[in-house]
Order: structure tokens, then C-alpha cells, then sequence
């Protein structure tokens, strides 16, 4: 069986859905079955792709990625056999299907966010995800979701056949977790500072710590587009300047040591549809505060202290309480760290290969 991953999420910043088909890529090619072939597409005017791996295929189009994007949406053309050549499987890491005249359609749908905020997303999402979702899902071989919240919601808001619905979580990195929190270092937030992950929320928070007398350094990591002004310029102003830091994006080579000088991650978001950054600091051994909105819930357990979004007050004191409590923050690093262990990009890459041979069996049904 032939698959081709659309790459382009992981060509320049593996953020989110970058890190996604990044991972995915890898682990297909690790657990293929015989006769189990990976390749990786990517259109781009000036990026340039090379493969992520040995023996994974890199097919490079030199074609302006929103004109593909829209041609792909608006046109449903032109079909991927012409960009790429033949494959049994055309997987779009996005919710949106890639046009393709033979090759079965896979989709992974990673939240709905964009449907109850479209004013709050990209203007390319905001212009094509609410509008087609429903119909790419629902002509979809197959939906991949990365958490059982999200499946839940492919069923029940977009139409689609359980039948055509696999989920499959995102891993854990493969790190040997610390053996214990330190007494001193910041809290993290990892995340690209746009509406979902709720930063102006986090930072309210921090100024009522700082009114109750708690000043707690904050690293904040992930790119700043330009809607994000106005976070931005609230940590050079009282009474967050020298405390609260963005760090821009943390390279993957770097992303361990950010962690490991952690005492806490807080993940504040409004929707997420799994919530890496809380998974690979479980993995680290970093206690977790997260909201309890979209997946971060299932993904925790019993692994996080949940705080409502919303609620910058008790969000505050949720932290200070647990910073003052180093008892709390080993038992949630022991947790985090157990917890990390059932997230498996290879056990979901497994069971992806073999949610593959149904979407054939059903294209070929067609």
C-alpha cells in the first residue's frame, strides 16, 4: 500500500499540525506493513522540501501554496495523481480533503474550534473550514481524530459515519523524565499566541498573582502572529514587565532543556482537540495545570489540575496553591510521567495502517 502525507503543515515551524505529520510520517515508516510504502507532498513557491527520513519519498511541487489550497477547495482540482503520481492512500493532515481521482481520501479533523470561532482563526480557515467541513467529512474513506472527544464531535455536528472514524492520539517523545521538580525556574506556556490558547486569559492571571504578592516567572513559547500586538505589548507594561516572557518559537533541539528548567506547564486554551504541549511535559516529568475545555480532560486524567479558562482569578490561585505545595507537584510529576507512557506514536501509526486497508476497501467499494 502507497500513502502519501500532505507535508506542508511541517515545512518551515512543526507547531501543532506541523508536529503532527511530522510524527506521523515517521511512524509510519517505522511500523509499515510489507508492501507498505510512505511518500510526502508539498507544494510551495520559494520552500523547498526534502524527506523527513530514509526511505520516505518527498514529492516537491513548485506551486504557490494558497493557490493549491484554493484551486483544492474551491475547484476540487487539480487532482493529487497529477502533482504526485498514483497512491492507494492521500491522507490531508487538515479537515479538508485533497482532490485525487483514484487514491482513497483520508482527513484528520484535530478540533472544531474553527466552527463556533471562525472570527478567531486564519483567513484561509476562516474563509473554507466552516463551509466545507461537513461535506469533505462526510465524503471522507476515512476521519482521523486525535482524541475520542474529537470523534465524538465528527459524529454528532458533522454527520459522519462512526464506521469512518478512527481515532488515533498523538505520542509522547521518547525522553527519560526528571527525577524530580526543582525548587526554582518558571512556568511554561507552549503555544502560537492566537485566540484559542486563551494567552490574554493566562495573563490575567498573572496579574492577580502579582496583586496577591506572588511573582512567579512566566515564559511564554510559540510564534506571535500579528493579531498577537496586543499580548505582546502588555508584558513590557506594569505590572508584568520582567516577569512574563515570550521566548518566540523552541526549536526541537531545544524543546527538552525548555521543559526540564520548568516547574509547571499551564495550558490555558479555550478548545484543544488533544494538547501536545501537556503530553511532552509529562514526559519531562513537568507537573501540569490545564483548562478543562475540548480534549485536555481525556488527555490528563488524573495527571493535571483542571482550571476553568475563563476564571483568571481561581486559574491563579489553582498555580499559587500548587507552587507552595512541593508534596502535590511530585505526586503530579509521577502521574504526568505514567501518564505519558500511553501515548504511543508507533501504537498509533500501527492502528493507522490498518484504518488505511478499511478506506481502500471502502473507496474500491464506491
Amino acid at each position: 500500500m502507497k500513502v502519501l502525507l500532505d507535508y506542508r503543515p511541517a515545512l518551515r515551524t512543526r507547531t501543532g499540525v506541523g508536529e503532527y505529520v511530522h510524527r506521523t510520517a515517521l511512524a509510519l515508516q517505522d511500523t509499515a506493513p510489507a508492501g507498505g510504502e510512505v511518500a510526502v507532498f508539498s507544494s510551495s513557491w520559494k520552500d523547498r522540501l526534502s524527506a523527513p527520513a530514509p526511505g520516505i519519498r518527498a514529492s516537491d511541487a513548485r506551486v504557490p501554496v494558497r493557490a493549491l489550497n484554493w484551486a483544492w477547495h474551491r475547484l476540487e482540482w487539480p487532482p493529487i495523481e497529477w502533482l504526485a503520481g498514483a497512491h492507494d492512500i492521500v491522507h490531508s493532515p487538515t479537515p479538508l480533503l485533497i482532490p485525487a481521482r483514484r487514491a482513497a481520501q483520508v482527513v484528520t479533523i484535530h478540533d472544531l474550534f474553527f466552527l463556533d470561532h471562525p472570527e478567531a482563526t486564519a483567513a484561509e480557515v476562516r474563509r473554507d473550514y466552516p463551509v466545507l467541513v461537513a461535506d469533505h467529512a462526510r465524503r471522507a474513506d476515512l476521519v482521523v481524530t486525535v482524541s475520542a472527544t474529537v470523534a465524538a464531535q465528527v459524529v454528532t455536528r458533522l454527520g459522519v459515519r462512526p464506521q469512518a472514524v478512527v481515532t488515533c492520539h498523538n505520542g509522547a517523545p521518547a525522553w527519560t523524565a526528571r527525577r524530580a521538580v526543582p525548587a526554582e525556574g518558571p512556568v511554561i506556556c507552549i503555544g502560537t499566541l492566537e485566540p484559542r490558547k486563551n494567552v490574554g486569559g493566562l495573563l490575567d492571571a498573572w496579574e492577580h498573582l502579582v496583586a496577591a504578592g506572588v511573582r512567579i516567572p512566566l515564559r511564554l513559547a510559540g510564534g506571535a502572529p500579528p493579531s498577537a500586538a496586543p499580548l505582546l505589548a502588555r508584558l513590557v507594561r506594569p505590572p508584568l514587565a520582567g516577569l512574563v516572557e515570550h521566548v518566540g518559537y523552541v526549536e526541537e533541539a531545544d524543546r527538552r532543556g525548555f521543559y526540564e528548567a520548568a516547574r509547571l506547564l499551564v495550558m490555558p486554551s479555550l478548545d484543544e482537540g488533544f494538547g501536545l504541549p501537556v503530553v511532552e511535559a509529562m514526559a519531562a516529568g513537568v507537573p501540569v495545570v490545564a483548562s478543562r475545555r475540548g480534549a485536555l480532560p481525556e488527555v490528563c486524567g488524573d495527571a493535571a489540575v483542571l482550571v476553568e479558562p475563563d476564571d483568571p482569578r481561581g486559574m491563579a490561585q489553582a498555580i499559587a496553591d500548587l507552587l507552595a505545595s512541593p508534596a502535590r507537584l511530585e505526586q503530579l510529576r509521577q502521574r504526568g510521567v505514567a501518564r505519558a507512557a500511553t501515548f504511543s506514536w508507533a501504537r498509533s501509526a500501527q492502528r493507522l495502517w490498518q484504518a488505511y486497508e478499511d478506506a481502500v476497501a471502502r473507496r474500491r467499494a464506491r
